[in-house]
C-alpha cells in the first residue's frame, strides 16, 4: 500500500479523515496477515514509511503507524504519505541468556 492521504474535504471534518486513515492502515495489515504463507516462512513482516510527502518519508516500525497518524493530526497536516509493504519473515532463536 502506497498512498497519500488528503486531510481536506468540504463536508467531512479532519478528525474523521484521520480516523479513516488509521482504519485503512489497520484493515490493510489485517488483510495482508491473512494471506497464505509461502513454504518455509513463519509470518508476514512489513516495511513501513511515513511522512508529509513521499520524498520526505522516513522508515518507521509497523507499531508506530497509529502514533505517526496521530502526530500528523496534532500538526494539522493537510496530507501525508503512508507506505506499507509486506515481506516474508522468519523467526530466529534468541541466544541463551543463562550462565
Amino acid at each position: 500500500m502506497k498512498k497519500t492521504f488528503k486531510m481536506t474535504h468540504p463536508k467531512i471534518r479532519p478528525a474523521r479523515l484521520f480516523e479513516a486513515a488509521r482504519c485503512d492502515a489497520r484493515k490493510y495489515l489485517k488483510r495482508e496477515r491473512r494471506r497464505e504463507l509461502p513454504e518455509g516462512i513463519d509470518f508476514w513482516d512489513f516495511d513501513c514509511k511515513f511522512g508529509p510527502t513521499e520524498d520526505a518519508s522516513k522508515v518507521i516500525h509497523v507499531s508506530e503507524i497509529a502514533k505517526s497518524i496521530c502526530g500528523a493530526e496534532e500538526q494539522q497536516l493537510e496530507s501525508f504519505y503512508l507506505e506499507i509493504l509486506a515481506k516474508p519473515g522468519r523467526r530466529t532463536k534468541k541466544p541463551d541468556q543463562s550462565v
